[in-house]
């Protein structure tokens, strides 16, 4: 009997513990590990952030769940991980043996980077937990108090997935035009990317174009190639680079709330383990899903290294989008299962990039295969559709994972949605 440990329980390890006991029946055991003892839906944070959903809609305990499916949870942060000897270390000093391990840790959201930075002691709010959410959304309240404001939203330099900084600017815009405050507040959108729609995938089709008419029809005004240097309390220091990499323009951005995404690197346990992972944290993986050096370590998500898409004056990573992570997630299972059985490894996972992005009463979909150009499809359509796709897929991912289906939804569902399962195969 083999002991498979999923480090890390989110929107790749919920999945991957599931499909795991469905793949390889009751004979195995699997142990999932992760810091928190309940799992949050990580893309309905931007609703939480301006009260259009409350943490239990969004979050859920997780052990009654994976109990029912024969797997074991143990709810405790790990501090090391001895890949030589495969082990691991809790935070309760408990050690736990592994034949495999697969790491969906997701990233640690390195705020130091930026001197003032984070919502904990910090002067930026974040939307990256459920928790940080929380918080920004006691601080909108109080915005909306006092009659009004500036809000900077944007991503620091290092950050990796920028959708959720794009919806939040519209979700506010929306929320405010409901409550009749639009026009009490100024939103100012601060970002690293080179342009307005570069999203971390050098654009797709049309992102550019469209995003920034969208911007200027909501009256968003925006600061892109910003390198945040340094944040103060109601003000924001940011250097604006040209292509060449030098200062362009310095800014002072004053502003009553700030939500900026921060740099991601890799949790410190994974990072710490020798040629595990690139100098930020995150793991190297195969074509596979398996870390080169130690190949009885898997790994799926925001954690593993994907170099980007291109070289920008301000750093910015590539994004993994959920139809990545899924496709990641059924290749490591049927791999270890591969390997159970003294076979090669043999399925892939995909670098293929869509993704589903609320507006608030509208929304943007992008589909981009493969996510680094160039492409064979590069698709970016806008509608209200979007936004009831969004809320669509947040209602039934939750209820897949309570239920504890392995049911593939980007693959089955997701595709068919935006009429493009024929176009898959050409990626």
């Amino acid at each position: 009997m083999a002991h498979i440990v999923v480090l890390g329980a989110g929107t790749g390890g919920m999945p991957a513990a599931y499909e795991l006991r469905d793949e390889l029946g009751r004979e195995h055991q699997i142990t999932v590990v992760n810091e928190k003892e309940y799992f949050q839906f990580v893309p309905s944070n931007p609703w939480i952030a301006v009260g259009w959903r409350e943490r239990g809609d969004i979050t859920f305990d997780i052990k009654p769940r994976l109990e029912r499916k024969g797997i074991n949870f143990i709810a405790e942060r790990c501090e090391k991980i001895d890949a030589e000897n495969k082990k691991m270390e809790l935070a309760g000093g408990e050690t736990l043996d592994y034949d495999y391990l697969v790491i969906c840790t997701g990233p640690r959201l390195a705020f130091e980077e930026v001197e003032g930075s984070g919502p904990n002691g910090g002067h930026t709010h974040s939307i990256c937990t459920v928790d940080h959410a929380e918080t920004a959304y006691a601080d909108y309240q109080k915005l909306l108090e006092q009659g009004g404001g500036t809000m900077v939203i944007g991503a620091m330099p290092f950050a990796s997935c920028f959708g959720p900084a794009y919806e939040f600017a519209f979700i506010v815009d929306a929320d405010l035009r409901k409550r009749k405050m639009r026009d009490k507040v100024k939103i100012k959108y601060v970002t690293s990317e080179p342009y307005i729609g570069h999203l971390g995938l050098g654009g797709v089709g049309d992102s550019k174009g469209m995003l920034e008419s969208e911007m200027r029809n909501h009256h968003i005004e925006w600061i892109v190639n910003a390198k945040t240097t340094k944040v103060e309390e109601g003000k924001l220091y940011c250097d604006e680079l040209n292509e060449d990499g030098e200062v362009k323009k310095q800014h002072e951005v004053e502003f009553d709330l700030a939500m900026m995404l921060p740099a991601f690197k890799g949790v410190d346990a994974v990072a710490n383990v020798p040629e595990l992972c690139n100098p930020r944290g995150f793991v190297f993986t195969d074509e596979y899903q398996r870390n080169p050096t130690y190949p009885s370590i898997y790994s799926a998500g925001v954690c593993i290294a994907i170099p980007p898409v291109e070289a920008t004056p301000v750093p910015t990573g590539a994004p993994k989008t959920g139809y990545m992570i899924e496709s990641m997630v059924t290749a490591i299972v049927h791999n270890i299962h591969n390997d159970l059985e003294g076979k090669e490894p043999d399925t892939k996972g995909t670098w293929n990039a869509i993704c589903l992005a609320d507006m608030g009463d509208t929304g943007a979909a992008f589909v981009a295969l493969p996510q680094i150009p160039p492409r064979n499809v590069a698709w970016f359509k806008k509608g209200k559709w979007v936004h009831l796709a969004k809320i669509a897929f947040e209602k039934y991912f939750l209820r897949k994972m309570k239920k504890g289906s392995s049911e593939p939804i980007y693959e089955k569902y997701i595709l068919s949605l935006l009429g493009i399962n024929r176009l898959k195969d050409k990626a």
